[in-house]
Order: structure tokens, then sequence, then C-alpha cells
């Protein structure tokens, strides 16, 4: 039996950035733990940082990093690694992971800031408030549907 694609193609891999042409990425060296790629993070004098339950909003996306020396079904590195150079991308489009709602084009983005968990990590991206646990992010959006997966594209500070 194939695996053929019968209805869409998937939307791409959280983290990746979708539309490099279109994109302002940075480096920064990252503190702290974040769960995965593709999650919102706030940038202080110690370098890139997850967000906390007092932010208001958020300086950027973390990027994938690809090729990495730690392989996880040969994608690159599961979560990313703290105390190292990783991209940041302030200004572009990144396939990212919704993790809650459901997707719909030009949609609001909220972002999650308290209360996470492992299916919703605090800087993940959701298609719906919730409460004083989620900012919305007035400079994103989504860009269509979300796949299968919960994947789909955002626009961020365009």
């Amino acid at each position: 039996m194939s695996n053929a694609i019968l209805y869409r193609m998937p939307s791409g891999i959280p983290g990746d950035v979708s539309r490099k042409s279109h994109s302002t990425i940075e480096a920064h060296l990252v503190k702290g733990s974040f769960g995965a790629f593709g999650i919102f993070g706030k940038l202080t004098t110690d370098g890139f940082e997850p967000l906390a339950a007092a932010d208001t909003d958020a300086y950027g996306l973390i990027v994938r990093s690809y090729p990495t020396q730690s392989a996880l079904n040969g994608l690159g590195a599961a979560v990313p690694q703290t105390g190292i150079m990783h991209d940041v991308l302030r200004r572009g489009y990144m396939t990212v992971r919704c993790n809650a709602g459901n997707a719909k084009k030009s949609g609001s983005v909220f972002v999650r800031v308290d209360a996470g968990t492992d299916l919703k990590p605090i800087g993940g991206i959701e298609a719906i408030a919730d409460g004083a646990n989620t900012i919305e992010l007035k400079n994103a959006m989504f860009m269509h549907e979300a796949d299968a997966q919960g994947n789909v594209e955002i626009s961020y500070n365009i």
C-alpha cells in the first residue's frame, strides 16, 4: 500500500521558515528551556528566553535548526538546546503547530504565556484565546487552515 497524498500536502515542519526571501532572521543566545521549535520567545539582556505570565508581547519565533548532530526522525533536534546561538525569526513566514482551536485564513494568533503543558507549551501558538493564559499578537495571522497534524503557516510582523 502506498502513502499517497489524497487531499492535501502537509503544511510543513514546525519551526521551518516557509518563505525565506521575505524573512528577517537574527542569531541570539538561547537561555531557558523551549519546549519545541516554532514557538515565541522574548529578548532580554541575557538572551532569547521563553515567555512568562507577565509578558504582553513576543520578540520572535525560534527557528528549527537543520542539520544538527542530535537527530529525531532525521529532522534535527527535538527541542532547542539552551546556551547556544539559535536563529530567531523577527519578521516573515513560518510553519508552526496550532495547539488549540481551528486555524483559519487571516485568523488571529494567540500565544500561550501561562499554564503550559506538553500539548500547549509556553510560547506555543493557538487559534483561540484562553483568558489570561494567552496573549493575542496583533502583528501575526494564520495564512490558511491547519493540516491534519495541526501544522499551519503564519505571517509575523509583516
